[in-house]
Protein backbone atom coordinates (compact mmCIF):
# COMPACT_ATOMS: atom_id res chain seq x y z
CA UNK A 1 0.00 0.00 0.00
CA UNK A 2 2.87 2.37 0.76
CA UNK A 3 4.31 1.75 -2.68
CA UNK A 4 0.96 2.69 -4.21
CA UNK A 5 0.87 5.84 -2.08
CA UNK A 6 4.30 6.76 -3.39
CA UNK A 7 3.05 6.43 -6.97
CA UNK A 8 -0.05 8.49 -6.24
CA UNK A 9 2.01 11.31 -4.77
CA UNK A 10 4.34 11.34 -7.77
CA UNK A 11 1.45 11.47 -10.22
CA UNK A 12 -0.61 14.22 -8.59
CA UNK A 13 2.52 16.27 -7.92
CA UNK A 14 3.08 16.48 -11.66
CA UNK A 15 0.35 18.81 -12.91
CA UNK A 16 1.34 18.22 -16.52
CA UNK A 17 0.78 14.48 -16.13
CA UNK A 18 -2.63 15.12 -14.59
CA UNK A 19 -3.58 17.44 -17.44
CA UNK A 20 -2.43 15.07 -20.16
CA UNK A 21 -4.29 12.19 -18.52
CA UNK A 22 -7.48 14.10 -19.35
CA UNK A 23 -6.33 15.28 -22.77
CA UNK A 24 -8.46 12.85 -24.75
CA UNK A 25 -11.59 13.89 -22.88
CA UNK A 26 -10.70 17.58 -23.18
CA UNK A 27 -10.31 17.26 -26.96
CA UNK A 28 -13.71 15.58 -27.28
CA UNK A 29 -15.45 18.17 -25.11
CA UNK A 30 -13.81 21.09 -26.95
CA UNK A 31 -14.76 19.74 -30.38
CA UNK A 32 -18.32 19.04 -29.25
CA UNK A 33 -18.87 22.46 -27.69
CA UNK A 34 -17.22 24.40 -30.51
CA UNK A 35 -18.28 22.43 -33.59
CA UNK A 36 -19.98 19.07 -33.37
CA UNK A 37 -22.72 19.76 -30.82
CA UNK A 38 -24.84 22.08 -32.95
CA UNK A 39 -24.31 19.98 -36.08
CA UNK A 40 -25.50 16.74 -34.48
CA UNK A 41 -28.34 18.40 -32.58
CA UNK A 42 -29.67 20.17 -35.67
CA UNK A 43 -29.50 16.94 -37.68
CA UNK A 44 -31.94 15.22 -35.28
CA UNK A 45 -35.57 16.06 -35.81
CA UNK A 46 -36.76 14.88 -32.39
CA UNK A 47 -37.85 16.54 -29.19
CA UNK A 48 -35.06 17.11 -26.67
CA UNK A 49 -32.30 16.48 -29.20
CA UNK A 50 -29.81 18.58 -27.22
CA UNK A 51 -30.32 16.54 -24.06
CA UNK A 52 -30.03 13.37 -26.12
CA UNK A 53 -26.77 14.31 -27.81
CA UNK A 54 -25.24 15.80 -24.65
CA UNK A 55 -25.85 12.47 -22.94
CA UNK A 56 -24.32 10.64 -25.90
CA UNK A 57 -21.12 12.68 -26.01
CA UNK A 58 -20.59 12.65 -22.24
CA UNK A 59 -20.89 8.87 -22.24
CA UNK A 60 -17.98 8.81 -24.65
CA UNK A 61 -16.02 11.23 -22.48
CA UNK A 62 -16.29 8.87 -19.50
CA UNK A 63 -15.11 5.91 -21.57
CA UNK A 64 -12.17 7.87 -22.98
CA UNK A 65 -11.16 9.14 -19.54
CA UNK A 66 -10.87 5.59 -18.22
CA UNK A 67 -8.06 4.80 -20.66
CA UNK A 68 -6.29 8.16 -20.96
CA UNK A 69 -6.18 8.57 -17.17
CA UNK A 70 -4.72 5.10 -16.66
CA UNK A 71 -2.24 5.72 -19.47
CA UNK A 72 -1.05 8.83 -17.68
CA UNK A 73 -0.89 7.00 -14.36
CA UNK A 74 1.42 4.32 -15.75
CA UNK A 75 3.89 7.08 -16.62
CA UNK A 76 5.41 6.57 -13.18
CA UNK A 77 6.09 2.93 -14.02
CA UNK A 78 7.77 3.79 -17.33
CA UNK A 79 9.77 6.57 -15.68
CA UNK A 80 10.99 4.17 -12.99
CA UNK A 81 12.10 1.71 -15.67
CA UNK A 82 13.84 4.39 -17.73
CA UNK A 83 15.76 5.76 -14.74
CA UNK A 84 16.67 2.32 -13.39
CA UNK A 85 14.72 2.92 -10.18
CA UNK A 86 13.08 -0.47 -10.51
CA UNK A 87 16.52 -2.11 -10.28
CA UNK A 88 17.03 -0.32 -6.97
CA UNK A 89 13.66 -1.61 -5.76
CA UNK A 90 14.62 -5.13 -6.85
CA UNK A 91 17.68 -4.89 -4.62
CA UNK A 92 15.52 -3.78 -1.68
CA UNK A 93 13.28 -5.89 0.59
CA UNK A 94 10.25 -4.87 -1.52
CA UNK A 95 8.75 -7.97 -3.12
CA UNK A 96 8.15 -7.99 -6.87
CA UNK A 97 4.46 -8.75 -6.43
CA UNK A 98 4.22 -5.77 -4.06
CA UNK A 99 5.77 -3.54 -6.70
CA UNK A 100 3.48 -4.79 -9.46
CA UNK A 101 0.49 -4.52 -7.14
CA UNK A 102 1.49 -0.99 -6.16
CA UNK A 103 1.64 0.18 -9.76
CA UNK A 104 -1.69 -1.47 -10.59
CA UNK A 105 -3.46 -0.22 -7.46
CA UNK A 106 -2.26 3.37 -7.84
CA UNK A 107 -3.26 3.36 -11.52
CA UNK A 108 -6.71 2.03 -10.65
CA UNK A 109 -7.19 4.71 -7.97
CA UNK A 110 -6.05 7.46 -10.35
CA UNK A 111 -8.38 6.14 -13.04
CA UNK A 112 -11.33 6.20 -10.65
CA UNK A 113 -10.53 9.69 -9.35
CA UNK A 114 -10.18 11.18 -12.82
CA UNK A 115 -13.31 9.36 -14.03
CA UNK A 116 -15.27 10.79 -11.10
CA UNK A 117 -14.05 14.26 -12.05
CA UNK A 118 -15.25 13.61 -15.60
CA UNK A 119 -18.61 12.33 -14.29
CA UNK A 120 -19.16 15.47 -12.20
CA UNK A 121 -18.37 17.64 -15.20
CA UNK A 122 -20.61 15.55 -17.48
CA UNK A 123 -23.58 15.80 -15.13
CA UNK A 124 -23.04 19.52 -14.62
CA UNK A 125 -22.81 20.14 -18.38
CA UNK A 126 -25.92 18.09 -19.18
CA UNK A 127 -28.01 19.85 -16.53
CA UNK A 128 -26.67 23.30 -17.45
CA UNK A 129 -27.71 22.63 -21.06
CA UNK A 130 -31.28 21.80 -20.06
CA UNK A 131 -31.01 18.09 -19.29
CA UNK A 132 -31.62 16.19 -16.07
CA UNK A 133 -29.50 14.52 -13.42
CA UNK A 134 -29.21 10.75 -13.56
CA UNK A 135 -31.61 8.90 -11.32
CA UNK A 136 -30.15 7.25 -8.21
CA UNK A 137 -30.44 3.81 -9.79
CA UNK A 138 -28.74 4.89 -13.00
CA UNK A 139 -26.03 6.70 -11.07
CA UNK A 140 -25.21 3.43 -9.29
CA UNK A 141 -25.10 1.70 -12.68
CA UNK A 142 -22.73 4.35 -14.00
CA UNK A 143 -20.42 3.93 -11.00
CA UNK A 144 -20.40 0.17 -11.50
CA UNK A 145 -19.59 0.56 -15.20
CA UNK A 146 -16.89 3.04 -14.25
CA UNK A 147 -15.18 0.52 -11.97
CA UNK A 148 -15.26 -2.14 -14.66
CA UNK A 149 -14.14 0.29 -17.35
CA UNK A 150 -11.13 1.48 -15.34
CA UNK A 151 -10.11 -2.08 -14.48
CA UNK A 152 -10.33 -3.15 -18.12
CA UNK A 153 -8.58 -0.06 -19.47
CA UNK A 154 -5.78 -0.25 -16.91
CA UNK A 155 -5.13 -3.88 -17.88
CA UNK A 156 -4.95 -2.98 -21.55
CA UNK A 157 -2.65 -0.04 -20.87
CA UNK A 158 -0.48 -2.11 -18.50
CA UNK A 159 0.14 -4.57 -21.31
CA UNK A 160 1.00 -1.78 -23.75
CA UNK A 161 3.44 0.00 -21.42
CA UNK A 162 5.13 -3.29 -20.50
CA UNK A 163 6.96 -2.90 -23.84
CA UNK A 164 8.19 0.65 -23.18
CA UNK A 165 11.66 1.35 -21.82
CA UNK A 166 11.95 5.10 -22.37
CA UNK A 167 9.84 8.09 -21.47
CA UNK A 168 10.09 9.28 -25.07
CA UNK A 169 8.37 6.19 -26.44
CA UNK A 170 5.74 6.44 -23.72
CA UNK A 171 5.09 10.11 -24.48
CA UNK A 172 4.73 9.34 -28.18
CA UNK A 173 2.28 6.51 -27.50
CA UNK A 174 0.29 8.69 -25.10
CA UNK A 175 -0.01 11.43 -27.71
CA UNK A 176 -1.13 8.97 -30.39
CA UNK A 177 -3.63 7.35 -28.05
CA UNK A 178 -5.05 10.68 -26.90
CA UNK A 179 -5.51 11.76 -30.52
CA UNK A 180 -7.01 8.53 -31.89
CA UNK A 181 -9.10 7.37 -28.94
CA UNK A 182 -12.09 9.47 -29.99
CA UNK A 183 -12.14 7.81 -33.40
CA UNK A 184 -11.64 4.19 -32.32
CA UNK A 185 -14.40 4.45 -29.73
CA UNK A 186 -16.92 5.97 -32.15
CA UNK A 187 -17.08 9.31 -30.32
CA UNK A 188 -15.78 11.80 -32.90
CA UNK A 189 -17.75 10.12 -35.66
CA UNK A 190 -20.82 7.94 -34.92
CA UNK A 191 -20.11 4.32 -35.75
CA UNK A 192 -22.93 4.17 -38.30
CA UNK A 193 -21.18 6.80 -40.44
CA UNK A 194 -17.97 4.76 -40.67
CA UNK A 195 -17.05 2.18 -43.34
CA UNK A 196 -18.00 -1.37 -42.38
CA UNK A 197 -14.37 -2.42 -41.82
CA UNK A 198 -13.77 0.47 -39.42
CA UNK A 199 -17.04 -0.33 -37.67
CA UNK A 200 -15.67 -3.77 -36.86
CA UNK A 201 -12.47 -2.21 -35.51
CA UNK A 202 -14.55 -0.01 -33.21
CA UNK A 203 -16.78 -2.88 -32.08
CA UNK A 204 -13.88 -5.15 -31.09
CA UNK A 205 -11.97 -2.41 -29.24
CA UNK A 206 -12.64 -2.95 -25.50
CA UNK A 207 -13.02 0.72 -24.58
CA UNK A 208 -15.83 1.01 -27.14
CA UNK A 209 -17.82 -1.41 -25.00
CA UNK A 210 -17.34 0.93 -22.03
CA UNK A 211 -18.75 3.75 -24.15
CA UNK A 212 -21.68 1.55 -25.18
CA UNK A 213 -22.54 0.72 -21.57
CA UNK A 214 -22.33 4.36 -20.49
CA UNK A 215 -24.55 5.37 -23.43
CA UNK A 216 -27.24 2.87 -22.58
CA UNK A 217 -27.52 4.28 -19.06
CA UNK A 218 -27.01 7.99 -19.78
CA UNK A 219 -29.35 7.98 -22.77
CA UNK A 220 -32.18 5.99 -21.18
CA UNK A 221 -34.16 9.04 -20.04
CA UNK A 222 -33.58 11.31 -23.05
CA UNK A 223 -34.37 8.50 -25.50
CA UNK A 224 -37.62 7.75 -23.72
CA UNK A 225 -38.62 11.39 -24.23
CA UNK A 226 -37.21 11.87 -27.73
CA UNK A 227 -38.52 8.61 -29.21
CA UNK A 228 -41.82 8.31 -27.35
CA UNK A 229 -44.22 6.49 -29.67
CA UNK A 230 -41.59 5.97 -32.38
CA UNK A 231 -41.56 2.63 -34.26
CA UNK A 232 -39.12 0.04 -32.91
CA UNK A 233 -37.17 -0.06 -36.19
CA UNK A 234 -36.52 3.70 -35.97
CA UNK A 235 -35.15 3.30 -32.45
CA UNK A 236 -33.05 0.30 -33.52
CA UNK A 237 -31.59 2.24 -36.45
CA UNK A 238 -30.69 5.16 -34.19
CA UNK A 239 -29.08 2.83 -31.63
CA UNK A 240 -26.96 1.22 -34.32
CA UNK A 241 -26.02 4.54 -35.92
CA UNK A 242 -24.88 6.09 -32.64
CA UNK A 243 -23.24 3.04 -31.12
CA UNK A 244 -25.83 2.53 -28.38
CA UNK A 245 -25.90 -1.08 -29.53
CA UNK A 246 -23.39 -3.08 -31.60
CA UNK A 247 -24.46 -5.45 -34.36
CA UNK A 248 -22.17 -8.25 -35.49
CA UNK A 249 -23.74 -9.49 -38.69
CA UNK A 250 -27.22 -10.57 -37.62
CA UNK A 251 -26.27 -10.71 -33.94
CA UNK A 252 -27.09 -7.76 -31.67
CA UNK A 253 -25.89 -8.63 -28.14
CA UNK A 254 -27.33 -7.16 -24.98
CA UNK A 255 -25.92 -5.20 -22.05
CA UNK A 256 -24.36 -8.31 -20.50
CA UNK A 257 -22.21 -9.05 -23.56
CA UNK A 258 -20.20 -5.84 -23.18
CA UNK A 259 -19.73 -6.52 -19.47
CA UNK A 260 -18.28 -9.94 -20.29
CA UNK A 261 -15.99 -8.36 -22.92
CA UNK A 262 -14.58 -5.93 -20.33
CA UNK A 263 -14.08 -8.68 -17.74
CA UNK A 264 -12.26 -10.90 -20.24
CA UNK A 265 -10.16 -7.93 -21.39
CA UNK A 266 -9.12 -7.17 -17.81
CA UNK A 267 -8.15 -10.78 -17.02
CA UNK A 268 -6.41 -11.42 -20.36
CA UNK A 269 -4.28 -8.30 -20.53
CA UNK A 270 -3.24 -8.33 -16.87
CA UNK A 271 -1.99 -11.87 -17.38
CA UNK A 272 -0.20 -10.96 -20.62
CA UNK A 273 1.41 -7.90 -19.03
CA UNK A 274 2.66 -9.84 -16.02
CA UNK A 275 4.00 -12.63 -18.25
CA UNK A 276 5.79 -10.09 -20.44
CA UNK A 277 7.38 -8.33 -17.49
CA UNK A 278 8.29 -11.60 -15.79
CA UNK A 279 9.96 -12.79 -18.99
CA UNK A 280 12.04 -9.64 -19.07
CA UNK A 281 12.54 -9.76 -15.29
CA UNK A 282 11.59 -6.07 -15.05
CA UNK A 283 9.23 -6.21 -12.07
Amino acid sequence: MRFAQRNLKLFFRDRTAVLFSLMGAIIVIALYILFLGDVWTDSLDVEGSRYLMDSWIMSGVLAITSITATMGAFGTFVDDRAKGIIRDFNASPVKKYEMAGGYILSTFIIGIIMSLVALIFAEAYIVASGGEFLSAVNMLKVLGIMLLSVISSSALVFFIVSFFHTTQSFATASTILGTLIGFITGVFIPIGALPSVIQWVVMIFPVSHSALLFRQVFMEAPMSASFAGAPSNVIADFNHEMGVTFTYGNFTPGFEFSIVVLIITAALFYILAILNLSRKNKV
